[in-house]
């Protein structure tokens, strides 16, 4: 719904207290005077620099006398009452001034009045702060971000030469990369791309965005030239989400991909395949990590999560990496109190999984499935759960095969005892192998597996997925078969994907 209509609905209601979230002031001023232009109301602004302005419609002389003073602004409005016509006063950035006692009680008195003589007090902000005496006075509404339609009209008035136009694809790409951009920051990308490249690029434009996540401090972009010929095996898991991830969704919301959850033993490359997945299908990757969200403030926690997630929105299409998602949201069931802040953590995140319409595709990882929430792993939160195990033989060749490149080792060589090794301890024999020049043999002798440091965990992680997860390696449901022989026997439903 555009911000005229919902400006419009909320007048003829008489709503005398409107607060307007928008980071594009000049345009949601355009959009109301067109408004009050069309309807006949009187309209009048005001800013800290130029004080209250009496727009086309209103005959008060009183606009000059309130100058920057934003209490006498407010005290100012009740000379717009008029018996015949509605009157809308719009205070830009107002929210800094409403700490002081005197003109939140003035605001309190002229929303009430507002109510008899339809004069209108409209509040413009990038967010929304509304003291607690003011809270319930005002209706908050949204001012919404440019369309896709908008965007392309953006995008057309720029690329203007022949040499800059873009058939459909390549245009659909570059608004795929703008969603979520203001529309001066779309103009900028798109004048900047022109710059560089003489034609309109999606790389620009997401660089821009990018630059989002530097200023908000929440989400990290992850810079990484892996994919997925740089991580051994799981193939499964590999072709499922290329696959989600290839589909075009745009004319069926419902397809949308959701994301998976890695759960596996500690080192079976879950982080390493939540990186790689962004350059294979030319995603950024955000990684989310909640630690650095946890707050001091009551409520400071949830309302950075949600910030979060709302960048992370803007920045789609885009991979979001959270690692080790048990740890932040495990206090919601455990029974532990923590003041109710994982509780509230896994409500939101909940209620996002639900909810975005946004093409953001979660990557979370788990090593410890009994700490997750059971509401967390409902179907449809999720596209599926996967179970990453200790690799088999032909998967481990892949891996040893790899590292040996990487380090730039003998391939000939003999190889240590590795039955019980993951992925990450391949490595570490590889690199001790070349750090240290000795063969891999003796390099093993430094490598403790996590298969016997924590067997028992292990085990019983296995135990829990087996029948439940799907197998990231072969496909079809994982079965573990016996803790004894530490094998594995699978129900096979074939590949996933081919």
């Amino acid at each position: 719904m555009t911000l005229t209509i919902q400006v419009a609905e909320h007048v003829r209601a008489c709503f005398a207290g409107i607060w307007i979230q928008s980071y594009e002031h000049e345009d949601a001023l355009v959009e109301i005077a067109r408004l009050c232009s069309n309807e006949g109301w009187k309209l009048a602004t005001w800013d800290i620099d130029q004080g209250l302005s009496v727009g086309p419609g209103s005959t008060s002389s009183t606009g000059d006398s309130a100058g920057t003073d934003p209490l006498a602004a407010v005290r100012a409005i009740r000379s717009f009452a008029a018996d015949d016509t509605a009157a809308l006063v719009v205070l830009t950035n107002f929210h800094r001034f409403l700490n002081s006692a005197e003109i939140m009680q003035a605001v309190t008195r002229q929303v009430t009045a507002g109510k008899h003589n339809r004069t209108i007090l409209v509040v413009l902000s990038p967010v929304v702060q509304i003291p607690v005496e003011l809270e319930k006075l005002f209706v908050v509404l949204e001012h919404p971000l440019p369309t896709r339609e908008q965007l392309q009209e953006i995008a057309l008035g720029i690329a203007t030469e022949d040499n800059e136009l873009l058939d459909a694809s390549e245009l659909s790409s570059v608004l795929d990369s703008a969603a979520g951009l203001t529309r001066l920051e779309a103009e900028n990308a798109f004048s900047l791309s022109i710059v560089r490249h003489d034609r309109l690029e999606s790389s620009t434009v997401r660089e821009l965005k990018a630059g989002m996540l530097k200023k908000s401090g929440l989400l990290r972009l992850y810079h990484g030239t892996e994919d997925f010929d740089a991580l051994g095996g799981l193939n499964s898991l590999k072709a499922f989400c290329r696959r989600s991830l290839m589909q075009p969704v745009r004319d069926n919301p419902l397809k949308q991909p959701r994301g998976v959850l890695l759960l596996g033993v500690p080192g079976t490359g879950k982080s390493a395949f939540a990186k790689a997945l962004g350059k294979e299908t030319g995603r950024p990757t955000l990684v989310l990590d909640i630690g650095t969200l946890m707050g001091s403030l009551v409520g400071e926690t949830e309302s950075n999560v949600r910030r979060a997630l709302q960048i992370a929105d803007v920045m789609s299409p885009c991979i979001l990496f959270v690692d080790e998602l048990e740890k932040a949201v495990s206090g919601a069931s455990s029974g532990k109190s923590d003041s109710g802040v994982s509780s509230r953590l896994l409500g939101t995140l909940l209620s996002w999984l639900s909810d975005h319409e946004s093409d953001v595709y979660l990557i979370a990882t788990c090593n410890d499935i009994s700490r997750l929430p059971p509401e967390l792993t409902r179907a449809e939160r999720l596209d599926g759960i996967m179970f990453l195990d200790l690799p088999g033989r032909e998967q481990k060749d892949l891996i040893w095969a790899q590292y040996l490149r990487l380090f730039d080792l003998d391939v000939d060589q003999d190889r240590p005892a590795d039955e019980d090794w993951t992925g990450a301890e391949v490595r570490s024999c590889c690199r001790l192998s070349a750090l240290l020049d000795i063969p891999l043999t003796h390099a093993a002798l430094n490598v403790v597996p996590v298969a016997v440091t924590a067997n028992e965990t292990i085990n019983n992680l296995r135990s829990w997925a087996s029948g439940r997860c799907l197998d990231a390696e072969h496909g079809g449901i994982y079965q573990f078969a016996s803790p004894k022989g530490r094998s594995r026997r699978k129900v096979s439903r074939g590949p996933l994907m081919n």
